[in-house]
């Protein structure tokens, strides 16, 4: 089987295709639609990052030859996850592997921005010595807003704790809160108490433009702003008019609205010119160690799929963890209407087929079951193919 992995994915998720005997062809720049069409000829798993879009039209194009993309990071919002699931081709991502990374990013972040040491290494590269407390302090005792507490905001709420930050929080689920913190029932309940805001929400539709006048103006005076969720979340010329008039002390940004395919092109922000802000290029989860633990994550659930007929952890597909293969396996995905597991096993019995492990799995309009066959004909596989309801199967 070929994969194909964009966006400079780690060596460790090429190491470990290959070491199962995939043939892996890695490039390091994102793919538009027609490139990325153009590009998946002949290729069964498809391994992106943040800046490739597999989108209905690459799925209706390639779809029936692709069977599983991954995406080597949390978010999935540039996958069209519905498309796939009608394709039959199961998405995965890596939704812990670099959890931690952010959220040290972010604590470097908070202090850098309180100790203004943007500005002080600015100053130093151009020779001046301005040995100041003014407008420098300490983030112990301060008071931090989480904006989504997920896996990445309640991590961040138990360090900024540990380092004596106060926390208050707000989620649209509802969500217990770890150690001290403190639960808002509003945004503008949040954005009242404290003085800095991290923001840690996905990329669904309702969250774009979370950030806009509105909310700045809610925000207390002198405030930071931390964003290293999705670049869309916060309306940057908005920001930009804060950040100038003083309202907002300090922000730290790591995503943004529009953001280069590759370092060919280059980046252009209305913030770049602004001194109290803090620019990295999406390089929350960029550490070593992330990327290691979310090559190897990653490309093992891809594996695990083709291989075993895992769904396990999958984003569009009904989760199964099987067991170990015995026999012939069957990974069949199918309408989640009445009959169709009746007529699967009667269709098993008429071959003369031997069922000696199956698991059934639904997820909304999706059902999915994994069935081992110790005795079977070619006709059978054939059949369940075109079995009613049927959206693919998939013999191991």
């Amino acid at each position: 089987m070929k994969a194909l992995l964009l966006e400079n994915i780690h060596d460790e998720a090429v190491r470990t295709l290959r070491s199962q005997g995939y043939d892996v062809e890695r490039l390091s720049k994102a793919l538009g639609e027609d490139e990325l069409i153009e590009a998946l000829d002949g290729v069964d798993l498809l391994g992106i990052r943040s800046r490739t879009g597999v989108t209905r039209k690459v799925i209706e194009a390639r779809g029936q030859s692709l069977t599983a993309v991954g995406a080597f990071c949390i978010g999935t919002n540039q996958m069209d996850l519905p498309a796939l699931a009608e394709a039959g081709v199961a998405a995965f991502n890596a939704p812990y592997s670099n959890t931690r990374s952010v959220v040290e990013l972010v604590i470097g972040e908070i202090i850098a921005l309180a100790r203004r040491l943007g500005d002080r290494n600015t100053q130093m590269h151009n020779g001046v010595w301005r040995k100041s407390a003014v407008g420098s302090h300490e983030i112990r005792g301060r008071k931090l807003g989480i904006v989504g507490y997920g896996n990445i905001g309640s991590q961040l709420s138990v360090l900024a704790e540990a380092m004596g930050m106060r926390v208050w929080f707000y989620d649209k689920a509802d969500k217990l809160p770890l150690g001290n913190a403190q639960k808002c029932d509003s945004l503008e309940e949040l954005l009242q108490t404290v003085e800095t805001v991290s923001i840690h929400v996905d990329g669904r539709k309702d969250n774009i433009a979370l950030f806009g006048p509105a909310e700045f103006e809610m925000m207390r005076p002198r405030s930071l702003l931390i964003n290293c969720s999705r670049g869309r979340i916060v309306d940057i010329d908005a920001l930009g008019e804060n950040l100038r008039t003083g309202h907002i002390a300090g922000a730290a940004l790591d995503v943004f609205p529009s953001e280069p395919r590759s370092g060919d092109e280059p980046f252009i922000s209305p913030l770049t010119t602004l001194d109290n802000v803090i620019l990295t290029p999406h390089v929350g989860g960029s550490t070593q160690e992330a990327q290691v633990d979310i090559g190897r994550y990653v490309a093992n659930k891809l594996i695990d799929y083709t291989e075993n007929a895992s769904t396990s952890m999958s984003v569009n597909l009904p989760d199964i963890t099987p067991a170990p293969v015995v026999g012939t396996r069957i990974g069949h995905l199918h309408r989640n209407i009445p009959g169709v597991m009746a007529h699967l096993n009667r269709l098993v019995a008429d071959h003369g087929g031997n069922v000696v492990y199956q698991a059934l799995a639904t997820r909304g309009e999706y059902g999915y079951t994994v069935l081992d066959i110790a005795e079977t004909d070619r006709g059978l596989l054939s059949d369940v193919a075109h079995l009613e309801g049927t959206i693919r199967a998939r013999v191991l």
